[in-house]
């Protein structure tokens, strides 16, 4: 609710007439009076029809470096990650490897317990299951990384209740999302972080995408902007410093709710193939919802 109240507070702002500024100063002059008292901290990259009308960085990608931001930063898109993981569902649809009705236990044998459950349903964050997360903090041996098949055998295993019927209700699912980075691997035949980038990262040209888990399966990602948390004196802090018992460490592993790094310019790339038939062909052919 806070970042709507951003957001609309901010395009009320652009639209009352300041003669004296042009749009670009206006917008230079809020973002760097926010990161003035320390509310916002990197990059800024407004679009209208496509088209850039505003670009900036403000601030420090590297706290310990000093290293800065700047237009080419990659920055850890967290759940952001859940539009490309539908995305792939949707592709292989397309290639009529799976149905959005079909059962998610067609593909995650493991989990037939929860028979009513369907791909369209872990899509729309209707299928019920609870939070993977609650039950690997409390339960999970730390000193280990968690992954997608650990998730699906823990819930095979233990076979947590679901908090509702199918289609009964909408709760928004990190584990539908984990679900169906399973199910991509699986109908694809390749690891998740391969599909992405050869289905959607490559054709689209987003040169600066990529799945990345730092912890997980280290490798040198080139301008990545760290991840910073205020820890109890206000400080920045990584999340690493908190131990590896922490659920962003042991958690890294996970991909289809998260995993997903870019960059602003990318993600305008993405935003403008959306409008396009580029990856999926004629959209009548392919319906992501009921009709």
């Amino acid at each position: 609710m806070k970042k709507l109240l951003f957001l609309f507070w901010v395009s009320a702002w652009l639209a009352t007439p300041v003669l004296a500024q042009s749009r670009p100063a206006r917008l230079d002059s809020l973002f760097s009076k926010l990161h003035r008292q320390g509310n916002f901290n990197g990059n800024v990259l407004i679009a209208e029809k496509g088209t850039p009308v505003f670009e900036k960085s403000y601030g420090i990608a590297d706290e310990q470096s000093h290293r800065m931001l700047d237009p080419g930063s990659v920055f850890e898109l967290a759940s952001l990650s859940k539009q490309f993981t539908a995305m792939a569902i949707v592709l292989l649809q397309k290639q009529g490897k799976l149905a959005y009705d079909d059962p998610m236990a067609s593909y995650l044998p493991e989990l037939a317990h929860y028979d009513r459950i369907t791909i369209r349903h872990l899509l729309h964050h209707t299928s019920g299951l609870p939070n993977y997360a609650d039950y690997f903090i409390a339960h999970w041996d730390k000193s280990r990384f968690a992954t997608n098949q650990d998730v699906i055998e823990a819930f095979g295993r233990v076979q947590p209740p679901v908090l509702f019927q199918p289609d009964e209700k909408f709760n928004y699912s990190n584990t539908g999302y984990v679900l169906l980075g399973s199910i991509i691997e699986r109908v694809s035949g390749q690891p998740y972080a391969g599909f992405l980038d050869q289905k959607i990262f490559k054709p689209l040209g987003m040169n600066h995408s990529l799945v990345y888990q730092g912890k997980y399966k280290p490798r040198k990602v080139e301008n990545y902007a760290q991840g910073y948390l205020l820890d109890s004196l206000g400080n920045k802090v990584t999340p690493d410093s908190y131990g590896k018992g922490f659920f962003t460490y042991f958690l890294d592993g996970m991909v289809g709710d998260r995993g997903v790094s870019s960059t602003a310019r990318d993600l305008l790339t993405w935003d403008q193939a959306l409008y396009t038939d580029r990856l999926i062909g004629p959209r009548t052919e392919s319906r992501f919802s009921k009709t």
